[in-house]
């Protein structure tokens, strides 16, 4: 059966001659700069969180800033234009350094650098859409942002003297992965964006003429060619507009036709909706296996307290949903010192079933993903063998990855069954390996923790929303014009096209 509806769990099916899945931020930022390079008309940038001072290579000595980059890449180029669009709450909550972001710095002081910030969405709502898209010829969609903490390589080396912080400090280890596709797909994508930017800011702004250019990489073969890609959207239901799901549906209905395998890398693992489907193909005694590779210990109080403890009490759930014993959750740890073991950071938002269907972007399988904050995810479901093949050799090495192995290895291991529970049980024998998350007792609380509605809500939170309603009447008034009417142009953000 397929999974991909158009309509349904996705906005749309969007051709694209090539496309890559870019494992960790090294070979993301690596890909980006070259496309960055290739660019001649548009750069357009839309961020959970965004930091200028950050390298995208730091492995080249004297490589400059990502601000300094761009600046140079204006005034190098007369019809190039760079697009920069920030959740506006990211100068409070996110990492990066948050002046800059309000008081604007000397790279953006140019007429051709607009960098906006979107206060555009409901009460602690986030955009959280980590977008790249450029002369809307290629275009970057994933789970990174640009900004500090992002950069590291599949070693994921502790000591790793290029994982560092602008300020020279290193940070952790973290793993990540993003999508790049051109062609159809990558102008359907900068429309998206467009949308976001014209509900942000009223300015509408059209596509760029297919001048024949492209910003493609050189060098970087493609792991796809010609297929169909489907981009799915979350946005939340707010004042006139109307909400989408699409990436919660495509999620649940992947899960829910697995047969063999079910393979997800997730910051968070938290939302009861989600936890439903798993426990629903878990209980089928011709179910699939299922391995979930996440972060261990979230930082901070209340992220601790909310998405780990909801993650531990879902897992529970699911255990006692795993009759045939078919579910392992593991956090990957990486070598420190010379016995020693810390865990990786688990950043990346995937999910691959059956080796035919694989979905990257930028939506976590929390509450707020499905309903509250934007996203964008992207999704293949194989037509053929040579699709399924590398879907597979994906997921191949991904766990050879986190298992310090290769992904001949993995092959190997999982036998002709086709099984990653045989791989890991015969690789993970290293400090470089996947620890379990079975200490949890089956005894204990299942349901989500005390607050999380509010702290993890799955749509807006609006208990002021009949003052908007009040101004809006007022504006009727004084212009004569239809509120719903204006307002509605901004729905299509959520519908368009």
């Amino acid at each position: 059966m397929t999974i991909i509806e158009p309509g349904r769990n996705c906005w749309r099916l969007a051709d694209t001659r090539r496309a890559s899945v870019l494992v960790d931020g090294a070979a993301y930022f690596r890909q980006l700069d070259a496309a960055l390079a290739n660019a001649q008309r548009s750069i357009t940038i839309l961020g959970w969180d965004f930091d200028a001072r950050i390298r995208l290579r730091p492995d080249i000595e004297g490589s400059p800033n990502l601000g300094d980059r761009l600046r140079e890449l204006v005034e190098a180029r007369p019809d190039l234009t760079v697009r920069i669009l920030i959740w506006s709450v990211a100068v409070l909550h996110a990492p990066g350094a948050p002046l800059p972001l309000i008081l604007g710095a000397e790279w953006q002081d140019h007429p051709r650098i607009d960098l906006r910030l979107d206060g555009r969405h409901p009460i602690y709502a986030a955009h959280h859409q980590k977008i790249v898209c450029i002369d809307d010829a290629v275009a970057f969609v994933g789970g990174i942002d640009l900004t500090v903490g992002r950069w590291d390589t599949p070693e994921h080396r502790v000591d790793d003297p290029l994982r560092l912080t602008p300020e020279g400090k290193p940070h952790d280890a973290v793993h990540d992965v993003q999508m790049m596709v051109d062609g159809e797909a990558a102008r359907a994508i900068a429309a998206l964006a467009r949308q976001r930017w014209k509900v942000a800011t009223g300015e509408v702004l059209s596509l760029e003429p297919d001048h024949g250019d492209d910003p493609w990489p050189a060098g970087q073969a493609a792991d796809l060619r010609d297929v169909s890609v489907a981009i799915a959207r979350t946005a939340p239901h707010w004042g006139e507009l109307r909400g989408v799901r699409e990436c919660a549906e495509l999620t649940y209905r992947a899960i829910s036709e697995a047969r063999r395998s079910i393979y997800i890398e997730a910051q968070y693992l938290t939302a009861t909706s989600i936890g439903k489907r798993l426990a629903e193909v878990l209980r089928r005694a011709d179910g699939p296996e299922v391995v979930v590779v996440a972060t261990c210990f979230s930082k901070g109080f209340l992220e601790q307290w909310v998405m780990g403890r909801n993650r531990d009490r879902l897992v529970r759930r699911l255990k006692r949903a795993d009759r045939h014993g078919r579910l392992r959750v593991f956090c990957p740890m990486i070598p420190d010192g010379e016995e020693g073991r810390r865990q990786l950071l688990v950043h990346a938002k995937l999910l691959i079933v059956d080796d035919t269907f694989l979905r990257v972007g930028s939506s976590n399988m929390n509450n707020r993903s499905i309903g509250l904050d934007t996203e964008c995810d992207l999704a293949i479901e194989a037509p053929d063998d040579q699709t399924r093949a590398m879907i597979r050799g994906l997921r191949h090495s991904l766990l050879a990855e986190h298992l310090g192995a290769t992904a001949d290895a993995v092959a190997v291991a999982e036998g002709i069954e086709a099984s990653p529970l045989a791989a890991i049980a015969e690789l993970n024998h290293s400090r470089r390996g996947l620890a379990a998350m079975d200490d949890l007792p089956r005894i204990g609380p299942v349901r989500p923790m005390f607050m999380t509605s509010i702290l993890d809500p799955k749509r807006p939170f609006e208990p002021l929303w009949f003052l908007s309603r009040k101004r809006e009447g007022k504006a009727r008034r004084t212009d004569g014009s239809s509120p719903s009417r204006r307002r509605l142009s901004g729905a299509r953000l959520h519908s368009p096209g």
